[in-house]
């Protein structure tokens, strides 16, 4: 495609709910928001030179699954067995094409996978053995053992989560948060969206969240770009990501509008929490979220960026 001078966007986001504000410390904020800013960067340059949303979100969304800072790739989260299962997906808002994976376990880009199961073969969703298998037919995609995965602050986190499951009173509160996603918005006016993630802490018996389920924490189509993050279940139970776009079709909301609605009006109303990205075909940016801090970042369409973690 012939590179035009037209606004292009990007977003992105590392999981919304996932620390408070004073377990935080300044050197953690710091290379939170360095590892922020190099996803954003590596979306930008194919956004700048003409590349499509799609490679945009999958470049930025590959950067945020190597940092440790990120419960997708590298600093996954541990399942109840002490392993890692991993989930991602991508959709091109253009052709409405979609691949997804779930359950993965030695594929150390899952989105990479997932966007293979888009373009080299008849599916949208391959899981666990199946997934795995698939993946052993394309020798560029590199493979690690599952073990990569593990960070010894993810382990922390299992044997918290353990404890607090085994405490009175104990339950999902604190254990479900963490995805990494992004979206875009390129010259060509197509949107494309991705999400990636290592799941729920302590998860048992190959569960699957929103994040590989087209609809629920991924959706891209003509409207706008969605990657949300947050207690999958709710999300999946409120498709959330397509009511979004589904409010902007048949309602004609804005953006912002059908965001604030499901994120902080649908979703809340299940007993759930979480946030999104999103992006419309105009250049508008919405990034709403009901928990203490997302991390977030983005380049919006007159070429002002920035991260955040908290409100401020």
């Amino acid at each position: 495609m012939p590179v035009c001078d037209a606004p292009f966007v990007l977003a992105i986001h590392g999981g919304a709910g996932v620390i408070e504000p004073e377990a935080l410390s300044a050197d953690e904020a710091r290379v939170i928001h360095a590892a922020l800013g190099a996803a954003l960067e590596a979306g930008h340059v194919l956004l700048r030179d003409g590349e499509t949303a799609l490679d945009a979100v999958e470049a930025a969304v590959i950067r945020l699954e190597e940092s440790p800072c990120f419960n997708a790739g590298l600093g996954a989260v541990f399942t109840a067995e002490g392993a890692h299962e991993l989930d991602a997906a991508l959709m091109d808002g253009h052709t409405r094409r979609a691949g997804a994976v779930a359950g993965v376990r030695t594929v150390r880009n899952p989105v990479r996978l997932a966007r293979a199961v888009m373009e080299r073969s008849a599916h949208v969703l391959l899981a666990g053995e199946g997934a795995e298998r698939f993946a052993d037919g394309l020798p560029d995609l590199e493979r690690v053992p599952n073990t990569w995965f593990g960070t010894p602050a993810r382990h922390a986190q299992l044997l918290l989560a353990q404890a607090r499951e085994a405490a009175p009173g104990g339950g999902l509160k604190g254990c479900y948060f963490g995805t990494v996603g992004a979206v875009a918005l390129d010259r060509h006016g197509r949107l494309a969206a991705a999400t990636s993630t290592g799941g729920m802490t302590n998860k048992r018996f190959g569960r699957i969240g929103d994040s590989p389920l087209i609809g629920s924490g991924t959706w891209a189509d003509a409207h706008c770009a969605v990657s949300a993050t947050g207690w999958g279940e709710i999300y999946i139970r409120c498709a959330a990501a397509h009511d979004i776009a589904a409010r902007m079709a048949y309602g004609e909301a804005s953006l912002a509008e059908a965001s604030e609605a499901v994120i902080l009006g649908e979703v809340p109303a299940l007993g759930g929490d979480g946030g999104a990205i999103a992006v419309d075909a105009a250049g508008h940016l919405a990034m709403p979220f009901s928990t203490s801090g997302m991390y977030r970042g983005w380049i919006d369409r007159h070429g002002q960026r920035g991260t955040r973690i908290f409100r401020d």
